[in-house]
Formats: structure tokens, sequence, C-alpha cells
């Protein structure tokens, strides 16, 4: 199991006696609105996830713009969506798993062992020509009972030190990296010392993922080795979690910096611009 599951094979799980439960986590910063899009048509039996409300918290701008949620309300989210001891969770959105990789993540650093990612989202799903629903499901509460702590996550004071001697992964455009544009944070550029790899690289051309094999080359290519330590964040901690994704199909195990650039630039850190060292 590979943490991916096509549109052919989980629709043979949803007519089946295994206990699947279908996350629909569409979102994009700035909008437009999730919940509106997913009632246009989602994954038959799919529960939409509010990333903005349950797949993070709130606070000061020095927290970023995504802080981890409190396990407490990440559980209680969970078995608001269904999820029980043992359920095999699937997770999608509207293009590229972008924003569904968060739930991916926080499912499994809470210690559900059973998380995938639908291969191609949403778009890969109609063009398998399988049918939408319209309704807004609300499932039986699940009993899934959440730990924390099953991925590893990198604290703001390990950054720089993650930067020097391993390798720290720039999720975001290249161009935000260069510091040639700032859309929402305050300041342009990048952790000095890290290494621009956009999060839609992984991709292939049709929206899924590359194949382990290339995936493995690129990241080597990116300066990631077995015997040091590799992390990524981008501007919220929402897309990096797609890089840990694919850093783990190439068989590498990442830590999640969630605080971001959102973070790093709302307080009185370096900032560097430019290309990757």
């Amino acid at each position: 199991m590979n943490g991916l599951i096509t549109p052919v094979a989980l629709a043979a799980l949803l007519q089946g006696d295994s206990d699947v439960v279908v996350l629909d986590v569409r979102w994009s910063l700035g909008g437009p609105p999730g919940h509106e899009t997913y009632l246009t048509g989602h994954v038959p039996g799919a529960v939409y996830v509010d990333l903005d409300t349950e797949l993070a918290s709130h606070g000061e701008p020095a927290d970023g713009r995504h802080p981890l949620p409190f396990l407490a309300d990440l559980q209680a989210s969970a078995r608001r969506w269904g999820v029980r001891t043992g359920s095999t969770v699937v997770a999608y959105d509207g293009q590229g798993d972008l924003a569904a990789a968060r739930a991916w993540w926080l499912l499994r650093w809470a210690g559900v062992t059973d998380v995938r990612l639908l291969d191609g989202a949403l778009p890969a799903w109609r063009a398998a020509g399988l049918p939408l629903a319209t309704d807004d499901v609300v499932p039986e509460a699940g009993d899934v009972a959440l730990v924390g702590g099953a991925l590893p996550v990198l604290d703001l004071d390990d950054v720089e030190t993650v930067a020097r001697t391993g390798t720290l992964l720039d999720a975001r455009a290249g161009e935000r990296f260069r510091g040639e544009v700032e859309p929402v944070d305050p300041r342009a550029g990048h952790v000095p010392g890290a290494v621009s790899a956009p999060t839609t690289e992984n991709l292939a051309d049709d929206g899924t993922f590359r194949s382990p094999d290339e995936l493995r080359e690129r990241f080597a290519a990116l300066g990631v080795g077995d015997d040091e330590p590799t992390a990524v964040y981008c501007g919220s901690g929402v897309t990096a979690a797609h890089q840990v994704f694919a850093l783990e199909l190439a068989g590498v195990e990442a830590a999640l910096y969630p605080g971001s650039w959102s973070q790093w630039s709302n307080l009185d850190k370096p900032v560097a611009t430019g290309p990757s060292r």
C-alpha cells in the first residue's frame, strides 16, 4: 500500500463492505467556497471537510495562517466525518490533491494508519466515468481515538539547523521562493539555505502523482539524501503536506514545518532572495 488509490479501486471499495470514509477537501486560497463547489458534485458518500476550520487552528500572525489544530478538535472533526477505529480514509480535492494532502498528513500524524489520496483527485474520478452525488453527506459519528506524534514535525527553533545540516525544501512556486512576488505574506523570499521544490512538480501532466522512481530522482537532484534530515515548508503548511506525501512515495521520511513562510515572514528571522543555494 503506497498511500494512493485509483478511482476504479475506490469505487470497488465503496461497493463492497469495507469501512471506507471519503473526504472532500476542496479548498483554494481566496475561494471560491469549497462547500458550495462540493454540492455541485462529489464522490458519492464523501463528507465535506472545511480546511480552514477543521484542518487548522487560528492564532496570531506569528503562528502562521494554518497552525495545526488541537488534537481534541481534530478528533472531534474526524468523528464527525465518520472515522472509526480501523477505517480506511480516502481524501481528495478538486485538483492535484494539494489541499487533500493536509487531511492525509494530519490523520497520519494523529495515528490513523490507512489514509490514502485519490490519485488524480476529482478530475480523475470524472474521467473514469464514475457517478457524482450532490447531497450534503452527514454520516453516523465515528469513534476514532487520535494520539498525535506519528509523523515528524519541524519546530520553529530547528528550521535553520535543518537548512544548514540537511535539506529544507520550499514547496511554493519558484517566483515566490526567489522573492520576485509575494501575494500573501509580509515579506518576500525564503528561509536562507532552503531549496526551491515547487509542489506542482510532484505531479504528471494529468494531475496524478509521478512514479516513485521519478520522485526519487527528483528529490535526489534537489539534494535529498538518506543520511541527513529532510523537512518541507510552503506558505502555510498546506501544500507542504503534499511534498511530504510525495517524499514518502519516494521512500524518504520528511518533517513538516507547520508555520511555514506565513510564520517565518512575520517574525524577526533572516530572509534570502534569489535562486536556491
